[in-house]
């Protein structure tokens, strides 16, 4: 709660640091940016103000009252109630990184047990805690890679099955470097399950090879060839993942993997209008050095009790400014401690079971929408986790604005970032769908494609 201060307690800070009157703080700033006309409305007492603040956000519509079949990299989980339970004792909602860590030992140790979870889930032999979002972490890979090799490789390889706002992200970080060629997203290289276009552009200039697994389209495709060309060529991979498949799926680590990114929203976090995320960066052992953000090891004190600390990188790193990485400390804290006390609570056969039941509705779904009449599954030959691809034989915009009106978010328009997926929709499916909700869509579908 804000708590002004009295004229009294103004007076005193002002005197103690030599100023007359507030307005002399800012005398610096040119005159006519002092103090802008902000046009707001009248004053209004808090209780006004609340009404008006429901009645606002009355006006959105959530996956409480939608039934959704949105995802394409945010996904609607069920959370159990204890993560936000937890997460609001003091002692963590308010937590900051502090710049003498080792005095805060239950921050360390949250942090310890989140990177050995996402290190143990993408096969990586160290994670950091952690970037702002996917998209954020995917760039990082790049930043790394190009640093790996001292400037002088120059080229960057994106799947364009990687998602479309990685790549866009990965463009605005790197569009002060000149140098640094970013391709492999063109519509002319495709996007075939195969990779031999992609895998043909890798040459010994690549600095980082990025796929996404499973990818953009849900497909769930055999990377290791891949993975084998770029290391011949001598060329870091990156694989950007989705952390609930990885309960099912091989971990990227396993097959070659040098970089493994995600977005860890589906780790307990709610879609929240966009935001914060969490973005995870694990790596292989010998870019551990190289790693932005700040990790932390076990070790013991000098009595001999369990302790944790900073450990790999210097307490300095994070404000050498451009000598320095990424300055990633607190910022995604408490969205790590969420992971963790989902990851926590769940355990190895409950999270399994959370992606298994993903799999199994999700071919339900896409095994109903096939059988409406002039609805197709693209990529139907390459297995999927649950993301699934459907041509519609209608405009898909003009579709999704028909299943609004039955309250139904229909799924991601393709055509929007895939010119060559016109009329196709991504359609996600998650644990929380019930299966009357699969068969209600299939039923809306025949209504409003063949009224």
């Amino acid at each position: 709660m804000f708590t002004p201060h009295t004229p009294q307690d103004v007076e005193v800070m002002l005197k103690t640091i030599g100023v007359e009157k507030i307005e002399d703080l800012f005398d610096k700033l040119p005159e006519d940016f002092r103090f802008p006309d902000l046009k707001l409305p009248p004053q209004q007492t808090e209780m006004e103000i609340a009404a008006d603040l429901d009645e606002i956000s009355s006006s959105n519509g959530s996956t409480k009252e939608l039934i959704s079949f949105l995802g394409a990299g945010a996904y609607d989980h069920y959370t159990p109630a204890a993560v936000d339970n937890l997460l609001q004792r003091g002692e963590f909602y308010t937590a900051y990184t502090p710049y003498q860590p080792e005095i805060s030992q239950g921050t360390l140790q949250a942090i310890f047990e989140y990177q050995s979870m996402i290190g143990q889930l993408t096969g990586m032999s160290v994670s950091n805690a952690s970037h702002y979002d996917g998209a954020t972490a995917c760039a990082e890979a790049v930043i790394m890679a190009y640093h790996h090799f001292r400037g002088k490789r120059h080229k960057v390889l994106l799947s364009r099955a990687l998602n479309p706002q990685y790549r866009q992200v990965v463009r605005t970080y790197m569009q002060g470097n000149p140098d640094l060629t970013i391709t492999g997203d063109e519509q002319a290289v495709g996007i075939d399950a195969d990779l031999k276009n992609f895998t043909a552009l890798i040459d010994n200039d690549t600095a980082v090879v990025i796929v996404q697994y499973p990818d953009f389209f849900g497909r769930v495709i055999n990377y290791k060839p891949l993975i084998e060309a770029a290391h011949a060529q001598g060329a870091l991979v990156a694989v950007a993942v989705n952390p609930t498949a990885l309960a099912l799926l091989t971990p990227p680590g396993e097959i070659g993997a040098d970089i493994v990114v995600g977005e860890g929203q589906p780790l307990g976090i709610p879609l929240s209008y966009g935001g914060p995320y969490l973005g995870f960066f694990a790596v292989n052992e010998e870019l551990i050095r190289k790693i932005s953000g700040r990790l932390v090891g076990q070790t013991t004190d000098v009595q001999g009790q369990l302790a944790y600390v900073l450990t790999l990188t210097a307490r300095e790193q994070h404000i050498r400014r451009e000598k320095a990485t990424s300055n990633i400390c607190s910022n995604q804290g408490l969205m790590m401690l969420a992971s963790t006390i989902y990851l926590t609570l769940l355990g190895k056969q409950g999270f399994k079971q959370v992606a298994n039941l993903c799999y199994q509705k999700a071919h339900y779904a896409a095994s109903q929408i096939n059988a409406v009449t002039g609805y197709s599954q693209v990529f139907s030959e390459t297995p999927f986790f649950h993301e699934f691809v459907i041509k519609a034989p209608v405009n898909t915009e003009h579709l999704l604005l028909d299943l609004r009106g039955y309250d139904i978010l229909g799924g991601y328009d393709l055509s929007h970032d895939y010119p060559e997926l016109k009329n196709c929709l991504l359609i996600a499916v998650t644990e929380k769908m019930p299966r009357e909700n699969i068969d209600f869509l299939h039923d809306t579908l025949l209504e409003v494609t063949h009224d």
